[in-house]
């Protein structure tokens, strides 16, 4: 059928040479022959070929003038070009294939090696368009397959973080809130350009939801002091310190058992750091400053801010404004100050 017929832009302001291609190509392709290379524009706009056989010496617009602005439309870019020309020169040839052409045929040319070349380079670009549909297929299924393998993780990861917080019944709500914290402070951090070295490496699909595991740890914790009534006695709270090394060495083991991933080291790194303080008085391992990993001193506020205001049995919470005063009292103390002055202009926050 005509429909189905490639359709060729035979393009050279030669009436004669014309007539001679279109004779050739006329029982095989769909030819529209053009006289200048300003009428192949406008009939651009309303039919796209599947090749341009384009002559390089003509007035107004030549060969190399039109390929160049083939080339830079997106529209057009992928027409494949064989220029036609009695320019027979090395030096012409190189430049024409230079400028994106995928042939250069002398004038006058054989017909059974004109149609033979079209043919070829047809077939050519019908072998890039299937392997290109080929590739969009794969990448398509490649991607709904690992946004189910990440929708899994996910969903294992906050079951086993949601495990923790169904045991230790007195901070419900706890992973959700210091989740949305620490988004607000790294969001802040960001606009600021501060850190811009630290958050540079930091992959931001994986930083937030990795801090849901921050206290995971405390699974390996008796209930008779994760859920003690009363404030923990000296003996007690050194055993519940131990959820922070225990976190580290749950999330190295799962670890050992998979890829590296960026949401396992950011989750590791805030696990293990989140209660390490600014001047090395923390724990587990008492490191100071900016031994501490950027995430973890950035999950340090998140993490106290949460627990001042919640409803604890020993305790009553208090206020944003008395939690933002305990805060900024640990300025350099408890804190990195940098994060704190970012903490204390953060707009959920009430101001003093």
């Amino acid at each position: 059928m005509e429909s189905e017929r490639k359709i060729i832009f035979l393009v050279d302001d030669n009436g004669t040479n014309l007539t001679a291609g279109k004779e050739i190509l006329k029982n095989q392709y769909k030819v529209y022959p053009i006289l200048s290379a300003r009428i192949m524009f406008d009939l651009l706009e309303d039919v796209i070929p599947d090749m341009i056989l384009l002559d390089i010496e003509m007035p107004e617009m030549d060969g190399y003038e039109a390929i160049k602005r083939l080339k830079v439309n997106p529209k057009f870019w992928e027409i494949p070009v064989v220029f036609l020309t009695s320019k027979t020169d090395m030096g012409s040839e190189l430049e024409g294939l230079s400028l994106g052409a995928i042939d250069y045929v002398a004038k006058p040319f054989s017909a059974s090696l004109l149609l033979k070349r079209i043919e070829n380079h047809l077939f050519t670009e019908w072998q890039k368009m299937q392997l290109r549909e080929l590739n969009d297929h794969l990448e398509e299924k490649v991607q709904q397959r690992t946004e189910q393998i990440v929708n899994l993780q996910n969903a294992m990861l906050s079951t086993v973080a949601n495990l923790v917080e169904f045991r230790d019944d007195v901070t419900g709500g706890h992973v959700t809130r210091t989740q949305n914290y620490l988004k607000l402070l790294v969001d802040e951090l960001l606009r600021e350009k501060l850190y811009a070295e630290e958050t540079s490496a930091w992959n931001m699909d994986y930083l937030v939801p990795s801090a849901q595991l921050h206290d995971v740890g405390k699974i390996a914790i008796s209930d008779t002091i994760l859920n003690k009534p009363g404030k923990l006695s000296p003996e007690e709270f050194e055993i519940m310190k131990t959820h922070a090394a225990i976190g580290v060495t749950i999330i190295q083991r799962i670890e050992e058992n998979a890829e590296e991933h960026d949401f396992m080291k950011h989750a590791r790194l805030i696990a293990g750091g989140h209660h390490e303080r600014w001047d090395g008085t923390g724990y587990p391992l008492g490191v100071k400053g900016k031994e501490i990993p950027l995430e973890a001193r950035l999950m340090a506020i998140a993490d106290v801010y949460d627990a001042l205001i919640s409803v604890r049995p020993y305790k009553r919470p208090l206020s944003s404004d008395e939690a933002r005063q305990i805060i900024r009292n640990g300025k350099g103390t408890q804190f990195d100050p940098v994060l704190v002055d970012i903490f204390l202009t953060l707009s959920f926050f009430p101001s003093d």
